[in-house]
């Protein structure tokens, strides 16, 4: 009679071979997902290695809040930030603007010099307006599923530290990493500080399952063929980009050169050059020359320069960013200048720093055309940029720490941005750090050959 044999497989030779490396995407500790269901509901779900699990699969509840509120709410949290801590301005006994004192929170990066009790006072109306969005604007109501919901999560968010989170959503963004606990009874200001979702954890927000490059027509035998020929040949592209990593990478500046004279930009644009192929844009048209090129091939684009929300008839403002000429440069344009290679695998996969004022936060939270969505729609990996009116000296100080500890080739995006609102929040008692946010990308990390240091290794 046959017998079976157990067996024990102490080496797997094929192991570490059957998947191609960069399809090997790590799966984040808590991913939460806000789909709009019938148009006015908003059903939530949440998963991950880092919650307990369910028979179901997830953490599903369909909650009472309606959409266009939670919008106005994270809208008027943006502007909080703005009037409560960025245009902060200490007056005197008369309520007069103090001399010396003018809106000292925008004017240096560093304030552990400041009145800690202003400052606490600024942070308790933030996280106070924080939570308030979060827990009852978004997740308040008395249906039982809702209440599981609101408590697994922020039992979760307050329990544990550094942990991956994806929020997900093709029509609901709001500032999670401005977002915050409910408050325990303590007032100190690291107490203030921690109770930040962005200092606590790596966070990114995520729209679109594809981008537009991956999309193929649906149809006959020959399309279906065809697309795969077209993936076999992106997969062999891809090996010989892998072979023939460069020691130094790709990076531009595309700037104002008058934006920010008296900050540390300069610094910034030195550290993008030091041991990089490095390209600098001043004008529309250097710009718009490069995105049209098939070939462009850079793995960090920083961009520092105005931005401006223009009036778009009906539909919701766009946000457009100027350089040094007149023209504006929007989501529109980029749609404009790759379209042509929507179905073409290109090696357009940069990782774009979109330091301007409103970089990060999607213009009327529901534009698909916002700058930053258009340019990952078309291949970027991800894009930072700030959700608020960012001070210039601030924004400098941010970059400069990004970008040098970017180039390095040994972080990723979502740790680098994490680090540095705990960085500014302890060392300088500066909260801004938390205003930033990652749209995609928590794990961009800068591709570099191995065995060959830059001059930021040394």
């Amino acid at each position: 009679m046959p017998t079976q044999l157990p067996v024990h497989i102490i080496q797997n030779p094929s192991d570490g071979f059957r998947r191609l490396p960069h399809l090997e995407a790590s799966e984040p500790d808590l991913r939460v997902s806000f789909d709009l269901v019938q148009g006015d509901r908003i059903r939530a779900r949440m998963s991950g290695p880092a919650l307990q699990a369910l028979r179901i699969g997830e953490h599903r509840a369909d909650l009472a809040a309606s959409p266009n509120e939670v919008r106005a709410s994270a809208a008027r949290l943006r502007r909080r930030w703005k009037e409560v801590l960025v245009d902060h301005q200490p007056v005197d006994g008369q309520g007069r603007a103090m001399i010396g004192r003018q809106r000292p929170y925008s004017s240096s990066a560093d304030l552990s010099g400041e009145s800690e009790e202003e400052l606490r006072k600024a942070l308790n109306e933030l996280t106070r307006s924080g939570a308030s969005l979060l827990f009852e604007d978004l997740l308040g109501g008395d249906h039982d599923h809702t209440i599981w919901f609101r408590t697994y999560l922020s039992d979760l968010l307050s329990r544990k530290e550094g942990l991956r989170i994806r929020f997900d959503s093709d029509t609901l963004h709001l500032p999670w990493p401005m977002l915050c606990l409910e408050p325990d009874g303590s007032e100190t200001l690291d107490d203030l500080f921690a109770r930040f979702l962005g200092y606590r954890h790596q966070i990114e927000h995520t729209g679109d399952a594809y981008p537009s490059f991956m999309y193929r027509p649906l149809g006959s035998v020959t399309t279906s063929r065809s697309w795969f020929g077209q993936w076999r040949n992106s997969e062999a592209s891809w090996f010989r980009r892998l072979r023939n990593r460069r020691a130094k990478a790709a990076v531009s500046l595309n700037h104002d050169p008058n934006v920010g004279i008296k900050t540390r930009a300069r610094e910034v644009a030195a550290a993008l050059a030091r041991g990089t192929h490095y390209t600098e844009r001043t004008t529309y048209d250097h710009l718009v020359g490069a995105l049209e090129q098939e070939d462009l091939d850079e793995q960090l684009m920083y961009f520092w320069c105005h931005a401006e929300f223009v009036s778009n008839s009906t539909e919701p403002p766009r946000l457009a960013i100027r350089l040094s000429d007149a023209p504006l440069f929007d989501g529109h344009t980029v749609r404009e200048l790759r379209a042509r290679y929507r179905r073409v695998q290109t090696p357009f996969r940069p990782f774009v720093v979109l330091n301007t004022c409103y970089g990060g936060v999607p213009a009327g939270d529901g534009d698909r055309a916002f700058l930053g969505r258009r340019l990952i729609e078309y291949g970027a990996q991800g894009v930072l940029g700030p959700q608020i009116e960012m001070p210039q000296m601030f924004a400098a100080e941010y970059a400069l720490e990004f970008v040098t500890r970017f180039l390095r080739g040994k972080e990723t995006a979502g740790k680098i941005s994490h680090d540095l609102a705990r960085h500014f929040a302890t060392r300088y008692r500066n909260p801004l750090g938390c205003a930033y946010a990652l749209h995609c990308g928590m794990d961009a990390r800068m591709e570099r050959a191995q065995g060959v240091p830059g001059d930021h290794d040394r």
